[in-house]
């Protein structure tokens, strides 16, 4: 059977005092949204605000898989994302949320996307996210009270890398707020690709580990069909 995948992205497009632009990490989405076309997979968009999302790095538009993202369906669905209140999630067999700075801008405290990741972790589908899209986990709680992060083993952009990228635009550390959380972090050579599944939830460092969380994400939900 077809597997259904959400892609939740933000809806800023500036961070930070100097109002740096900013939004979804082309490659974060791009090379993902390539793996799961391979597998066979349907991919839906859903946004925060249901607004037409922005992109970062389309000077990365020579890779292959971002090219094809931006000429074939890819940007022209994304384009055309739902609002997630309105998106009945249960449908889908995983979300994942790519990264870039825009995340971090509306998606640490934004109700219905933690209520969204909540209950698709708790009824067995699959987390994933790269980059700074981790972000979105934070602040989620679990029926039992506890965060969902806690205790899970974690990748996401690390202190050493944001020091190098984007310090000054950033409202905190990403590697810290995760880590206050409980979560068990792991932090591998700066863009260097690292991913990691624990359970049904996949998460990534940087740029070159969003194909490597798409991966992961299908190996998960292939061996759910045995």
């Amino acid at each position: 059977m077809k597997k259904n995948i959400l892609i939740i992205v933000s809806n800023a497009n500036s961070i930070g005092p100097n109002n740096r632009r900013t939004g979804t990490f082309l490659s974060e989405v791009a090379h993902p949204y390539a793996e799961f076309e391979k597998a066979g997979y349907q991919v839906d968009f859903a946004s925060l605000s249901g607004g037409v999302p922005y992109l970062d790095a389309l000077n990365l538009a020579d890779d292959p898989d971002n090219l094809r993202f931006l000429t074939g369906t890819g940007w022209a669905d994304m384009q055309q994302a739902k609002q997630l209140e309105k998106v009945d999630v249960k449908a889908y067999d995983a979300i994942f949320i790519p990264g870039g700075l825009a995340p971090m801008v509306d998606m640490p405290n934004a109700p219905a996307l933690k209520q969204v990741i909540a209950d698709t972790y708790e009824r067995g589908a699959v987390v994933g996210a790269v980059c700074h899209g981790p972000v979105s986990m934070l602040n989620v709680k679990l029926k039992d009270g506890s965060f969902l992060v806690n205790g899970k083993n974690i990748a996401a952009f690390t202190t050493e890398e944001e020091d190098n990228y984007a310090r000054a635009d950033v409202p905190f550390d990403l590697q810290e707020a995760l880590t206050s959380q409980g979560a068990i972090f792991h932090a591998a050579a700066p863009w260097s690709a690292n991913s990691i599944a624990d359970g049904n939830l996949v998460t990534g460092q940087n740029p070159a580990s969003a194909k490597g969380v798409g991966e992961k994400i299908i190996a998960i939900l292939e061996n759910a069909k045995a």
